[in-house]
């Protein structure tokens, strides 16, 4: 069973959905005990930083996902999921997050009046490495992005694709050790995010 984190935010019935078509049981839940009990947990993400992590902290899920995470559970992180995965977020004057990949969350600059804040539709999202996860997606590919903030990790070797967006060139999907995460909402990238969400389900971490 893939356990869907309930953090009172985050875009959790279009991901529910998203496994429906798929044909892949998940569950949306708050719950500590289920989300250590599943065979796979994915944090999706719509909202803030801070509101995401003093929720968790309320329900008792920071040190759970710590936790499974540890232990090999496979976990993805979806847009705000995968920035509180990083050590810090300069959003809302600046929030610790959790820790689990070193690195930073910045927010978009642009020069260029033409690139807007929030970064908002379909962008391209380059292969920086070989991942099961994506597994029979084109190097190039389109998914759909939401967010105003970026994340930047220390160590580059975790960056699995990048993407170009208001001069910046940012990490769109990272993988380290049984975490994979995306800037971008597979859920709602048509076939290629549904093709990364079912390889996600079928990935045996090394």
């Amino acid at each position: 069973m893939i356990a869907i984190i309930d953090y009172r935010a985050g875009n959790l019935t279009s991901v529910n959905l998203a496994f429906e078509a798929l044909g892949i049981e998940a569950t949306i839940t708050d719950s500590p005990e289920v989300v250590l009990n599943a065979e796979r947990v994915v944090f999706p993400g719509v909202g803030a930083a801070r509101a995401a992590m003093d929720n968790l902290a309320e329900l008792g899920l920071v040190d759970t996902i710590k936790t499974v995470v540890a232990r090999g559970t496979p976990f993805l992180g979806i847009c705000v999921g995968m920035q509180i995965l990083l050590d810090h977020s300069d959003e809302n004057d600046g929030v610790n997050c959790l820790g689990l990949v070193s690195g930073n969350v910045s927010r978009f600059a642009p020069t260029d009046p033409y690139d807007k804040v929030p970064h908002m539709g379909w962008n391209r999202v380059r292969k920086c490495k070989q991942h099961p996860v994506f597994d029979g997606i084109e190097n190039d590919s389109e998914f759909y992005f939401v967010h105003s903030y970026y994340p930047s990790p220390v160590d580059w070797a975790c960056v699995l694709g990048i993407t170009d967006y208001a001069g910046i060139t940012f990490s769109s999907a990272i993988v380290q050790d049984n975490l994979v995460a995306t800037q971008f909402h597979p859920e709602k990238s048509g076939s290629s995010g549904l093709r990364l969400l079912k390889n996600f389900t079928e990935w045996t971490p090394a």
